[in-house]
């Protein structure tokens, strides 16, 4: 492990939320925020959940929260003006997420902090419960609070230089959780032609888009399976090549649910803290049962991410 990779994250994740913390009112870039860290946005958004506790997107809805929290005590601002001013382009949308985040709609909760104000009692707090340490009402934005190393290598991750593999495969555009739809269409075309019994053949996932950046019905992701050289392939599939390399390697036990946290262990605790840096190319998931057949609890997926 090199102590120095993880400083080069941290200070680049650093800068990333001082950036978004010290203009509320800018629509996030992540490319931008990403450019420091060498990474790809699709990388990135999982390195910053992973030691801040939440992306760069809730970071800035979060603040902007707390933001107009405040303004509602400070204020006579209207509800309508300050939602817009959250971000939120109806009334009834800010007040769904104040009312989650604070536990009262917009209005009662002004109300609430005037009571207070005039009874000499505790005003209701403006600060959210978050990881970071890093709030609106805090001054000078704070470096935010990452987790300390102990146990953060304990994730079982190995590093497989692979060869350059093909991959026949149907294309997905849109949301990722939606995937098993062409997974579906794709065994329609796959299973007759004969692929899943080919030699080596592995059922895979592709992934190249940053879902915090690309808008959920623009999302490009890959159903397919990895086939021998000179394979046939078969109308209505696309060839994809994976490039030979290096890969981090984990594997995830456990319904596709959860497979989310393990990216974000995988991009957030252990690549910061490893001494390897991601390269850019798309994320893998190796599927190694059948869902099918084997109970949520029982399915086993490789993760996979590209490394410089």
């Amino acid at each position: 492990m090199r102590p120095e990779t993880r400083s080069f994250y941290e200070l680049a994740v650093r800068s990333a939320v001082r950036a978004i913390a010290g203009d509320l009112d800018e629509a996030l870039d992540l490319g931008a925020l990403a450019r420091p860290a060498a990474l790809a946005p699709l990388h990135f958004h999982h390195v910053f959940r992973g030691l801040v506790g939440e992306t760069p997107l809730e970071l800035h809805r979060r603040l902007r929260l707390e933001r107009a929290a405040r303004q509602l005590i400070d204020s006579d601002d209207p509800v309508t003006q300050v939602a817009f001013g959250a971000g939120y382009e109806t009334h009834e949308a800010f007040t769904r997420a104040f009312r989650q985040a604070y536990g009262a709609p917009p209005s009662d909760y002004r109300a609430g902090a005037r009571a207070a104000a005039s009874s000499c009692r505790r005003p209701p707090a403006t600060e959210l419960a978050a990881r970071s340490g890093v709030h609106v009402d805090a001054g000078p934005c704070p470096d935010p609070w990452f987790p300390p190393s102990e146990g953060a290598l304990a994730m079982d991750v190995v590093i497989e230089n692979l060869p350059e593999r093909t991959v026949f495969a149907l294309r997905h555009v849109g949301p990722y959780a939606s995937i098993s739809s062409a997974f579906r269409s794709f065994g329609d075309i796959a299973g007759p032609a004969g692929l899943f019994g080919l030699p080596g053949a592995a059922l895979i996932g592709i992934y190249h888009d940053d879902p915090e950046t690309t808008p959920a019905s623009e999302l490009r992701s890959d159903a397919g399976v990895v086939v021998p050289p000179g394979t046939s392939i078969p109308a209505g599939l696309t060839a994809v090549r994976l490039p030979a390399g290096a890969y981090a390697r984990t594997r995830h036990a456990g319904p596709y649910s959860t497979l989310g946290d393990a990216w974000s262990r995988l991009m957030g605790d252990w690549l910061p803290r490893s001494g390897e840096r991601a390269a850019n190319g798309p994320c893998l998931e190796l599927y190694l049962n059948d869902p099918t057949t084997a109970a949520p609890e029982e399915l086993l997926t490789d993760l996979y991410v590209p490394l410089a």
